[in-house]
């Protein structure tokens, strides 16, 4: 059995994000796998034996009330120790770093990627388009990454982490103005640490991306991408087609 952990969708589940545990949990079925998941809400304790987790996007107050119950429950800080995969998204890739602002001002993160995020000019919204790096988990990636940006967080990396893609259409984590004249952080997007990728991409990302969702599922079973069964789905093909025009 597949285990899916969907983290905190009371809160962080604003823009459809949620959709990204779905994808995983369809694609492991369509190969003949069993695969549940496994909602956790706020104040509710987050297990640190899944396979694989998902935090998605949502607003400012809900991003600290996140960062505050992930810090303390440390559930998923094991997990991502222990060498699960953790997909974030906007709100969650600000969430699982360092620091964010918010409202209130600069709030801690939960620390699991090395990276900081401060404010936009202009908020960044739109398609956005990457071709991967190949940073650290992400090396069997091969195919453009594509998604719709909406965010006015300037995300700056440290030199623990590495970008997910390079911007072929859009902004992506930062721009000059956020950058402070650090041009190495414009025209990056996403970002990947370890076993932990995080992306500012919605649609939800991973049913954009159907490559980068059996990347995590592939790494959630213990096996290489190349080892999983292909999927042939023509209608994923052609949104992705319709995206990438």
């Amino acid at each position: 059995m597949l285990t899916i952990g969907l983290i905190l969708p009371d809160v962080l589940g604003t823009y459809g994000d949620d959709g990204n545990a779905l994808v995983l949990r369809q694609r492991a079925r369509m190969r003949g796998i069993d695969a549940e998941i496994h909602p956790i809400k706020l104040g509710e304790a987050v297990p640190e034996s899944l396979d694989v987790y998902c935090v998605g996007g949502g607003e400012d107050t809900a991003q600290v009330l996140a960062a505050e119950h992930l810090r303390q429950d440390g559930g998923l800080i094991r997990a991502a120790n222990a060498g699960r995969p953790v997909l974030g998204i906007c709100a969650g890739l600000q969430v699982l770093g360092t620091s964010f602002r918010a409202s209130e001002g600069i709030v801690e993160g939960v620390g699991l990627i090395d990276a900081t995020t401060v404010s936009l000019e202009k908020r960044a919204i739109g398609e956005v388009q990457s071709t991967p790096t190949g940073a650290g988990i992400t090396a069997e990636l091969n195919q453009p990454l594509t998604g719709f940006e909406n965010h006015m967080g300037a995300t700056l990396i440290g030199s623990d982490a590495q970008p997910l893609g390079k911007v072929t259409r859009g902004i992506g984590n930062t721009d000059d103005f956020g950058a402070k004249d650090d041009s190495a952080q414009v025209g990056v997007e996403g970002v990947v640490q370890g076993n932990v990728v995080c992306t500012y991409m919605h649609g939800p990302a991973l049913a954009r991306n159907p490559q980068l969702a059996d990347l995590l599922l592939a790494r959630a079973m213990g096996v290489s991408l190349a080892e999983l069964e292909p999927l042939e789905i023509e209608v994923v093909a052609q949104l992705r087609k319709e995206r990438m025009r």
